[in-house]
C-alpha cells in the first residue's frame, strides 16, 4: 500500500513510539497524582508541553486537549464577541461557529479569491471595533494554500479583536506569526499519536472553560491527561524541529517529482506558490473519482477532507475558490511527506494517471 493522504493523518514516528511504550507498559500513574509515580509522570507531561510549545511563539502557555477539534472549540466558545472567519475553513471551525451564530452570535464567514486566498481589503471592511475573535487555517486541510495570518492578526488587532490561527497543517512546517492569541495543533498531523492536541493560549488571554469538571490543565481544561499520548507527541514535535530543513527539501523532491509525472491535462486547485509543497490537490475533466479510487486500490488517496468522507458532499473548499459541482467532484487530493519515497510516489502517480486515461479509452 502506498499511504498518500499526509492531510488526513501522518504515520507514527518510531521515536513517538518508543517514547510511549512505557507508559503504556509500566508507568501506568495519573499525573495529577500527588505521590512520587504521579509526579513522575507528571514531569514527563511538562516535558512534552515544552518540546511541543518550542515550535510555537514565545508568550504563552501550552494546554493539551484531546485534539484540534476540542482546542478549535474551546479557541471559538471561550471568547466573547462576533466571530469573524473564512469559507475555507476546517468544518471544527465552521460547524463550530454556527452553533455560537445558532446561539445567537453575530458570525461573518469571508470568502476567498479563486486561488483560496482571503482579501485583505474584504477582510479589513469585515473585521471592525467590537470584533471578538477572528479565525483562521495557516495552511488549509484540502488545498495546502496558505493564509497571510500576520495580515490577519494585525487587522484583528486594530479592531480589538484577538487571532485565532487553526495551525494544524502548518504545525513545524510553516512559521507560526508570533502576534496571534490562541493555536490549534494536533499531534497525529505531525507523526505523533492520535487523541492528543493542544491549544497555545498567548499569556493574559483568558478562556471561559469548554468543559467543566477538575481544571487539571492551569488555563481551565479538565480531564486526566495520558502520558503516553504527551510523550509521543513531545517527541513528535521535537523531531519537527531538527528535520526540519531535511523535512522540507524532500517534500520539495516530491512536489516537483509528483507535478511532473501528472503531465497535461492536470490542473492544480488553489495557489502554487502560497501554498505548503506537501499537499497536491488536483483536478481532470470529467474524472470519476470514485472509480479511480477503486481502480486503484493499492494506493490511499482521499477525495476531500476526511472529517468529510461519507457526507455524500462536494469539497466546500474547492466550491469555495470557485469550483463547478463537477470539477469539484472530478478533484484528487495526494498528500505525502517525511516517510514517502520518491520511487513509491512516481509509481503512484503513474498508476494514477493511467487508470485516469483509462476512462477514455
Amino acid at each position: 500500500m502506498t499511504y498518500l493522504d499526509y492531510q488526513a493523518t501522518t504515520p507514527l514516528a518510531p521515536e513517538a513510539l518508543a517514547a510511549m511504550l512505557p507508559w503504556l507498559e509500566s508507568q501506568h500513574a495519573n499525573p495529577h497524582s500527588p505521590h512520587r509515580e504521579g509526579r513522575r509522570a507528571k514531569a514527563a507531561v511538562e516535558v512534552a508541553r515544552d518540546q511541543a510549545a518550542a515550535l510555537l511563539p514565545p508568550g504563552g502557555r501550552v494546554a493539551f486537549t484531546s485534539g484540534a477539534t476540542e482546542a478549535l472549540n474551546w479557541a471559538i466558545k471561550g471568547t466573547p464577541g462576533p466571530i469573524v472567519t473564512l469559507a475555507t475553513e476546517h468544518a471544527a471551525v465552521l460547524d463550530t461557529v454556527a452553533a455560537e451564530a445558532a446561539r445567537g452570535r453575530q458570525v461573518t464567514i469571508l470568502p476567498v479569491n479563486p486561488d483560496g486566498v482571503v482579501d485583505l481589503d474584504q477582510a479589513r471592511a469585515a473585521i471592525q471595533p467590537g470584533t471578538g475573535l477572528v479565525a483562521a487555517m495557516l495552511v488549509n486541510n484540502e488545498i495546502g494554500v496558505i493564509q497571510p495570518i500576520a495580515a490577519l492578526a494585525e487587522i484583528a488587532h486594530a479592531a480589538g479583536a484577538l487571532m485565532l490561527c487553526d495551525a494544524v497543517q502548518g504545525y513545524g512546517r510553516a512559521p507560526v506569526p508570533d502576534t496571534v492569541d490562541l493555536i490549534a495543533i494536533s499531534a497525529h498531523k505531525i507523526h505523533g499519536p492520535k487523541g492528543i492536541g493542544a491549544l497555545w493560549i498567548r499569556d493574559g488571554v483568558n478562556l471561559a472553560p469548554l468543559m467543566h469538571g477538575g481544571g487539571q490543565e492551569a488555563p481551565g481544561r479538565s480531564g486526566t491527561l495520558s502520558p503516553a499520548l504527551c510523550a509521543g507527541f513531545g517527541v513528535a514535535a521535537q523531531l519537527m524541529a531538527g528535520r526540519k530543513d531535511e523535512d522540507a527539501a524532500h517534500i520539495d523532491r516530491l512536489w516537483s517529482l509528483a507535478r511532473d509525472r501528472l503531465g497535461p491535462g492536470w490542473t492544480i486547485n488553489g495557489a502554487t506558490d502560497q501554498r505548503y509543497h506537501g499537499n497536491l490537490n488536483v483536478r481532470r475533466t470529467n474524472l470519476d473519482v470514485n472509480r479511480l479510487m477503486s481502480d486503484l486500490r493499492d494506493i490511499a488517496l482521499s477525495a476531500g477532507s476526511a472529517c468529510a468522507s461519507g457526507s455524500g458532499r462536494s469539497s466546500h473548499v474547492l466550491r469555495a475558490i470557485g469550483l463547478t459541482e463537477a470539477q469539484a467532484r472530478s478533484s484528487i487530493r495526494l498528500g505525502f511527506g517525511r516517510y514517502t519515497t520518491e520511487t513509491e510516489l512516481r509509481d503512484a502517480v503513474d498508476a494514477i494517471v493511467a487508470a485516469a486515461q483509462a476512462q477514455w479509452p
